[in-house]
């Protein structure tokens, strides 16, 4: 096996780091490996008798692909707050949001607005954050939730149905002209 060959092949490990802060999951495998943040990884796959014409296949019916990450949720891009968390799947994405700027608001007031590309956060019904999502939803099939957090920050939970499936890598494309936040 060729040094290309072992290279790709670690596609199909079970955990993969992504230089950009994703990760892959394939469910399907028992093992887990880590790699530390900037140290090379390198591993003998020679064991796993697999060929490049494997790399064809299509993935087992079991096998389920998942990514995940922090964005931030402010307009302004020298700020970083991860007030996003996502979770995805290839039919939906589970999005936790922590806007700083919601700071003291009840969460009883926010509702959230969903369309085809777009959410909307409102408080006392104004819209006040807004962002585009980074792929098509199906609005009719989306849910939210809300809840009190910590330092007086509401939590809004989202679960977003994705219109087709596959892997976002995200879920803010960009932050909404509107957000007032």
């Amino acid at each position: 096996m060729n040094h290309y060959s072992k290279k790709l092949l670690l596609l199909l490990l079970p955990f993969v780091s992504l230089s950009n802060g994703f990760s892959l999951t394939l469910s399907h495998h028992s093992k887990t490996l880590l790699r530390a943040e900037n140290q090379p990884m390198s591993i003998d796959v020679s064991d796993l008798n697999l060929t490049l014409a494997d790399m064809d296949k299509p993935l087992p019916p079991t096998a389920t692909l998942s990514s995940s990450g922090y964005q931030s949720t402010s307009r302004i891009p020298t700020i970083q707050d991860e007030g996003c968390f996502y979770e995805e799947t290839l039919q939906d994405m589970d999005v936790t949001l922590k806007i700083p700027g919601l700071r003291g608001q009840p969460s009883a007031a926010v509702s959230v607005l969903f369309s085809t590309t777009t959410i909307s956060v409102s408080v006392f019904g104004r819209i006040v954050w807004s962002c585009i999502q980074k792929g098509i939803s199906k609005p009719e099939e989306s849910m939210f939730y809300t809840e009190d957090g910590e330092g007086m920050i509401p939590v809004i939970q989202i679960n977003v149905r994705k219109r087709d499936a596959g892997l976002w890598e995200g879920f803010i494309l960009q932050i909404g002209e509107d957000s007032i936040l």
